[in-house]
């Protein structure tokens, strides 16, 4: 049984890897849309958690040391704090103000401007760390002056190193489950989307065009079983959905480093699974399909209904209770 499955699995196979089509919708378009979906959604958050968000920030020349504070506190608030260049315009900037100090130091009203270029719940928190950054320096600021201390660098590095009348400690109270974006949440996605995609259309036309042709009847008049063609032609279409998953899978790591976390095996394990059952509704489909058209209509449709239902777009993450 399995000798005969295995043959009839590596005929289909050759048949369906000579396509041109199929080759280019199995190694050429997956890395497209790694790129493209994968850049796109960048810029909603970090990749890794490693990188810092950059600000830039607008610092005149008569600034004055307390600007100097000023972008301390902004690095210690986990910015990547660098000079404004030229007219390029930042995702992030902070202008100060001409005279900075002078102003602070004479009581003088003073204004910090903060522009953020795209909207939501990143730039509340950017507001917020701001907000913090200047408060903390007004904050000391007053402390220096209560204390009759020079007005230089050295005070506020005094206060800084003071004990604190009040303390705050803080613990987790869990493992945070980091939501991922940019080609973390591109690639897992666009490999399960591109395995359903590819074998409900390709996987299902050959099955239509076999049946058209008198092929599958020729083929059941043999001393074959049917169990072993089936198992045959389940096994072609479940060995591209793995050649595909493994094909984007080192393409992913190699070319754009994606991180697939502690939990590999896991994940292999989903993905095979979910190679499986894109093969089970590829025979499915070609059973029922009347012509290549057809198939090739309701494969597309179908694969694009159960990708909205199943979120084939975000990511396979296993995370531990």
């Amino acid at each position: 049984m399995w000798k005969d499955a295995g043959f009839i699995a590596s005929r289909d196979l050759r048949l369906i890897l000579r396509e041109k089509q199929s080759l280019f919708w199995l190694f050429v378009m997956p890395v497209v849309f790694f790129y493209f979906i994968g850049t796109v959604t960048s810029g909603f958050g970090t990749t890794g958690g490693a990188t810092r968000p950059v600000l830039s920030v607008e610092r005149p020349a008569d600034a004055g040391f307390l600007a100097d504070q000023l972008i301390g506190r902004l690095k210690n608030m986990g910015y990547d704090v660098r000079p404004q260049e030229g007219q390029e315009q930042s995702l992030r900037l902070l202008r100060i103000p001409s005279d900075f100090t002078g102003r602070l130091l004479g009581m003088q009203p003073t204004t910090l401007r903060f522009v953020r270029r795209e909207k939501g719940l990143d730039q509340q928190f950017d507001v917020v760390r701001v907000n913090r950054a200047a408060y903390t320096l007004l904050a000391d600021l007053i402390v220096v002056k209560s204390h009759d201390m020079p007005l230089a660098p050295q005070s506020f590095a005094a206060i800084r190193e003071k004990r604190r009348p009040l303390t705050l400690t803080v613990q987790s109270a869990g493992q945070r489950v980091r939501i991922p974006t940019g080609f973390e949440q591109a690639i897992p996605g666009i490999m399960v989307m591109f395995t359903l995609v590819v074998l409900l259309t390709s996987g299902a036309v050959l099955l239509v065009v076999e049946r058209n042709q008198g092929l599958l009847r020729r083929l059941a008049s043999t001393p074959i079983r049917r169990a072993s063609i089936v198992l045959g032609k389940w096994l072609s279409r479940m060995g591209i959905g793995v050649i595909q998953i493994a094909f984007g899978a080192v393409v992913g790591t190699l070319l754009f480093g994606m991180d697939w976390g502690p939990y590999w095996l896991p994940v292999i394990i989903v993905l095979v699974l979910w190679s499986g059952l894109c093969a089970s509704l590829a025979l499915l489909l070609g059973s029922l399909a009347r012509t290549e058209g057809q198939a090739v209509a309701i494969g597309v449709l179908s694969a694009n209904v159960l990708a909205a239902l199943g979120g084939c777009w975000w990511p396979i993450e296993i995370t531990p209770k």
